[in-house]
């Protein structure tokens, strides 16, 4: 390929039969491979017969490299992203070097394939028309715990990434600030042998998980259940509730009950208030 184009190439997530003809057609013909890994994008590479030069292209290099492949393209040659697994740009720095491209005036051509994210939706059983992803959340139970508050009333259906480490954890923190009954679905090691569909509430999950230590392996996609329109109000008091008892155990009541105002809206001395009354508990 001589012409100047950037393509950004799904790879497997796990099932190799998943690459497209077009995806290994491409692979094949560019000049540069841009890999998240080029370890692991290069045993893909050697078991497809490609032999195609490679560059690294992640988070902690992805402004030098940008201007390294702009170079390449610029002088009319062809690269190709790839990620160490699925869709380029999901959950992955390659947004950076699209929007360069874009902004340089470079062609940029999708060639779709493999997503955990889709993949989990189409066998989850929730709804579709309007879902939310927000890819992996905070490693602290504190912070992910606040960082999920705000969530708990969204009605579109949510999409999380979770690693093995974290998966009980993660869990846990979904049914205290969503409730342990709202409904959701583990998809874990998707495409892969091992690949396990679990639903239920998130209540039935977290014991579930904790009775199965085989699957607590793997990588995992949280599809949940958003909240039920005519909720609200019932449902804000009880993660307004879960959510203070999370803080006071680890601020003053009345900076739990400032991070809480801040999170939810409402007034301080209503959550001061709360925060006491938990501490009396």
């Amino acid at each position: 390929m001589s012409e100047a184009v950037l393509y950004v190439v799904a790879t497997p997530i796990g099932n190799r039969g998943d690459l497209s003809a077009r995806a290994i057609e491409t692979l094949g013909s560019v000049d540069w491979i841009a890999a998240e890994d080029t370890r692991h994008s290069g045993r893909l590479l050697r078991d497809l017969g490609i032999e195609r030069p490679l560059l690294s292209y992640h988070d902690h290099n992805a402004e030098g490299r940008a201007r390294q492949l702009l170079e390449y393209l610029g002088n009319g040659q062809s690269v190709a992203l790839i990620s160490d697994a699925g869709t380029p740009l999901i959950s992955d720095p390659g947004y950076r070097l699209v929007r360069a491209c874009r902004e340089a005036g470079v062609r940029v051509v999708p060639v779709p394939g493999a997503s955990a994210l889709i993949a989990a939706l189409s066998v989850a059983g929730l709804p579709t028309d309007r879902f939310a992803f927000e890819g992996f959340p905070p490693r602290a139970p504190g912070k992910r715990r606040a960082w999920l508050a705000p969530l708990a009333d969204e009605t579109r259906t949510l999409v999380f990434y979770e690693s093995a480490h974290r998966i009980e954890g993660f869990l846990a923190d979904l049914a205290a600030v969503f409730g342990g009954g709202r409904e959701a679905v583990i998809a874990r090691e998707l495409t892969k042998r091992f690949e396990t569909l679990t639903g239920g509430t998130l209540a039935e999950l977290v014991e579930r998980l904790a009775a199965d230590p085989d699957q607590l392996r793997g990588e995992f996609v949280v599809v949940t259940a958003g909240r039920e329109a005519g909720a609200g109000e019932a449902s804000a008091r009880i993660e307004a509730r879960a959510l203070m008892r999370v803080l006071t155990r680890e601020l003053p009541a009345g900076k739990a009950a400032a991070l809480a105002a801040e999170l939810l809206g409402g007034k301080k001395k209503h959550y001061y208030s709360m925060a006491l009354a938990l501490k009396n508990e």
